[in-house]
């Protein structure tokens, strides 16, 4: 009787199946055992385990990798954000204003009304971070953003450009719409600021652009810009949309601060020369030097038109030192016409930056030793903001010119942020009234009491007046009826170019020439 073929096992190939499912990845991979519970079983039971434990190890690299993916993720958005924003204010930075116009164009249809851009600078921010320090500004800055958000609405993208310059972003404007937005911004800035025992009044510059068809980001940008620096220069229109002629303007500054980089090397500035008086004689106490730029093709150009664009260039320290250098040697030609001992005094101005030069004292004592004057031939005119910044150059500038003997005046005295109650810790001589102060005294007694009042608190804190501006015989009587000494103007004399001032000096002139007497 031929044998019984044993059952065939198929748990073998069942093993090596399943060890090449794991191999593959597959970790759900199960065995299943037999009732014989030998030694294949066992190998199968060990196969099993594995693969659980791999499949719980599996699970958990998983959710550990997607916890760090997210993490990594949510870190992204955040450097994004960071990127796309402005640490100081929270509201966006250029790059955002960019990116969001950028879309706006793009999704701009045929015939519908596209991105405007409305430009935004605060005028005299500058004034506010020199007079009370930057933490101060940085708060109005602040301010600001918060205002400009709530007045823009939701639709809009506030940006911070930098510095005091924000932008605003209507996806979608007509000319009426930017314009009613441009006033609520204005109307919305132009409340007090209260910073403890500060009141800050903010003033604002809006230059606005609709975009054109098909007109890209950068143009639209530009032409926001200019409109806004045609803002800054109307005093009486803050809000500009732009016009093509204002890009020959922007034009012509440009060109007119390539040619002023040249204009010392070329020789094309002068200077001219108001003289300060004493009110009793008219007797010359001394000159203002103001430099002029003879321009080869535009002729005589007034400091009014190029000195501001000088030192937003930082071109103001090279023309400041020839300015000096030039006024020194002027008054060396004039030594012999000098009565002896009457202290007549060279007075130059200083611009701030010119202040914050670590080289500044040495260059004016080695003017003054080259030329041979004496320091207190010469004083340097400086205007408030720049005297309390507080900046340790700034001080160690003033202190050392002090010691040099130089004398030292606050120019514009009333037009800035300060007070006087900070006189007395100034190391100054003279205190230089601005010409508003002065203007309305023959009209206006509340005012001229004003003006004798500033006066007698000049001569508290031990320091001299020299009043800017007179204009007219009475205004000169009446600041000699209150005690002033000194004062220059229109009335005296205009500035005057060399020749004619030696002329003056030669004759021993007083001034007016026209002899008027303020006594009696």
């Amino acid at each position: 009787m031929p044998a019984v073929p044993e059952p065939r096992d198929d748990r073998l190939s069942q093993v090596v199946e399943g060890i090449i499912r794991m191999a593959s990845g597959d970790l759900s991979t199960y065995i299943p055992t037999s009732k014989a519970r030998d030694q294949v079983d066992a190998v199968i039971t060990g196969i099993n385990l594995l693969a659980g434990e791999l499949s719980e190890v599996y699970a958990d690299f998983e959710e550990r990798v997607e916890t760090r993916t997210q993490e990594l993720r949510e870190a992204h958005e955040q450097m994004q954000h960071m990127a796309m924003t402005d640490p100081l204010t929270g509201v966006g930075n250029r790059s955002s204003l960019r990116e969001s116009l950028d879309a706006a164009v793009s999704a701009r249809k045929d015939g519908e009304p596209g991105p405007a851009v409305l430009m935004i600078d605060l005028d005299g921010f500058k004034d506010i971070n020199d007079s009370f320090g930057h933490h101060a500004g940085d708060l109005v800055l602040m301010e600001i953003a918060i205002r400009l958000v709530a007045a823009a609405g939701t639709e809009s993208d506030v940006a911070r450009l930098g510095g005091d310059e924000f932008a605003v972003l209507l996806p979608a404007s007509t000319m009426q719409h930017a314009r009613t937005a441009a006033a609520r911004i204005m109307e919305a800035l132009k409340r007090r600021i209260k910073l403890d025992d500060l009141d800050v009044w903010p003033r604002a510059s809006v230059g606005i652009h609709l975009a054109a068809p098909r007109e890209d980001a950068n143009s639209i940008l530009l032409r926001a810009d200019t409109a806004m620096y045609a803002a800054k220069d109307d005093a009486q229109q803050r809000i500009k949309f732009f016009e093509p002629v204002m890009l020959y303007s922007r034009q012509l500054r440009r060109d007119m601060a390539g040619e002023l980089r040249h204009a010392v090397e070329r020789g094309e500035l002068q200077l001219a020369y108001q003289p300060v008086v004493e009110l009793e004689t008219g007797r010359l106490q001394g000159v203002e030097a103001l430099v002029r730029w003879n321009h080869p093709v535009r002729g005589l150009i007034m400091p009014d038109s190029f000195i501001p664009l000088a030192e937003e260039t930082g071109l103001i320290v090279g023309i400041g030192r020839w300015v000096l250098r030039a006024a020194l040697e002027q008054l060396v030609g004039w030594r012999d016409l000098v009565p002896a001992g009457g202290n007549f005094q060279m007075r130059v101005n200083l611009a701030a930056s010119e202040l914050q030069s670590m080289d500044l004292v040495d260059y004016v004592r080695r003017a003054l030793r080259e030329t041979g004057l004496p320091a207190s031939s010469l004083v340097l005119e400086i205007t408030e903001s720049a005297f309390i910044t507080g900046g340790e150059v700034e001080t160690y500038s003033l202190k050392s010119l002090q010691a040099l003997g130089v004398g030292l005046a606050i120019d514009d005295f009333g037009t800035g942020y300060s007070s006087i109650s900070y006189l007395r810790r100034l190391p100054v001589d003279t205190v230089k009234v601005d010409r508003s102060l002065i203007a309305e005294i023959d009209d206006d007694d509340g005012q001229l009491r004003f003006v004798d009042a500033v006066h007698n608190l000049i001569r508290a804190a031990g320091m001299e007046a020299v009043f800017e501006g007179i204009e007219t015989a009475a205004q000169a009587r009446q600041l000699h009826k209150m005690g002033c000494c000194s004062g220059q103007g229109y009335y005296f004399s205009r500035p005057l170019p060399p020749a004619q001032l030696t002329g003056l000096l030669r004759e021993g002139s007083t001034l007016p020439q026209a002899a008027v007497r303020l006594t009696g």
